[in-house]
């Protein structure tokens, strides 16, 4: 005779009570990548007209990129190169078959020039934006959460140097750390050093605004309570919580931080033209030309400033209005009416 199968008896325990049922269902989700990486995470965000405009200044953020990094293989002569076979290439030149763009005054190629300042201009902006973000969050984390009268010295001289007009702030900087014009490296850390004492005071600003509101919430009360060292405090808990408004400010610095290079190079205070190319020099250098009927030495290099400052801008502005709830566009549920 067969043996019947042995079953066990269920348990009211091992059911599911409504309780725990409850509580499995507010279980936080985790978020996917996609959803906590800031661009990405926005561009799921946007919609309509926002979508556009985060999606024209991603492409044309990302064509500078790609030309600057690529820029050895995508310009066809050097920034300074003003021969070809022993041939010169000649002054003002209009856009022939060999300088396609056509010449300076100073025989350079156009169209190599604004390819290799977008290389010199991506080096000035990380290394002000890599100073600034250091800096200013090691000095807001500081002021907002110790806060007393550091805080207060602080905020009066990050407040100075935000009132001091960013332009002339830079200049003399440039002057003191570059002597004025310089080589390739000194140059661009020297603009780069001259643009960090500028964008400072607006991460510090920024991440002691937030630090303020973090270090009152519960989670670090309680944290402090059960002895956890301060440094573990600020990176892990405070830190954390306080970056969410950094890729706005970044993204709009960026644009600023071209503009102060440009116009630094513009007044003559920039990268020499055998260093480095420099889109302000060259339009510095094309004001004659213009008077003249030369066009091409000038429309170019500042084409170039205008595209991709616009480009970083609406991606600065496009993240803005996504971060904030009071701006942001809502979805639209599908298929209502």
């Amino acid at each position: 005779m067969a043996q019947s199968e042995s079953t066990e008896p269920v348990l009211d325990r091992d059911l599911p009570t409504p309780k725990t049922s409850a509580l499995a269902a507010q279980a936080p989700r985790k978020k996917r990548w996609t959803e906590r990486v800031p661009v990405v995470s926005h561009l799921r965000q946007s919609v309509g007209l926002q979508r556009g405009m985060l999606v024209a200044g991603l492409v044309i953020t990302g064509i500078f990129v790609l030309v600057a990094i690529f820029a050895p293989l995508i310009a066809p002569y050097s920034w300074a190169q003003q021969a070809v076979d022993g041939v010169k290439f000649g002054t003002q030149q209009p856009p022939n078959a060999t300088n396609i763009l056509g010449t300076t005054v100073s025989g350079f190629d156009v169209y190599s020039r604004v390819i290799w300042g977008s290389q010199t201009a991506l080096l000035v902006i990380l290394a002000a934006i890599a100073c600034s973000i250091f800096v200013g969050i090691a000095l807001g984390l500081i002021a907002g959460y110790f806060g007393g009268w550091l805080d207060r010295v602080m905020v009066v001289i990050a407040d100075a140097i935000y009132a001091f007009p960013s332009l002339l702030l830079a200049i003399v900087l440039t002057i003191v750390i570059g002597h004025g014009q310089s080589g390739l490296f000194n140059g661009i850390m020297a603009t780069a050093l001259s643009i960090t004492v500028v964008f400072v005071p607006q991460y510090f600003r920024v991440i002691r605004a937030e630090v303020v509101r973090v270090r009152a919430e519960p989670f670090v009360e309680s944290a402090k309570v059960i002895g956890v060292p301060t440094g573990r405090i600020l990176m892990r808990h405070v830190l954390r919580n306080s970056t969410r408004s950094l890729p706005v400010v970044i993204t709009l610095n960026a644009s600023e931080a071209l503009l102060t290079l440009a116009g630094l190079g513009f007044l003559g205070f920039g990268i020499e033209a055998t260093s480095a190319a420099e889109w302000g020099y060259d339009l510095n250098r094309s004001i004659a030309d213009v008077t003249s009927g030369i066009w091409w030495t000038s429309i170019f290099p500042g084409l170039a400033i205008v595209l991709v400052v616009l480009g970083i801008t609406l991606v600065g502005e496009s993240l803005n209005d996504l971060s904030d709830p009071r701006l942001r566009t809502r979805r639209r549920a599908g298929g209502a009416a």
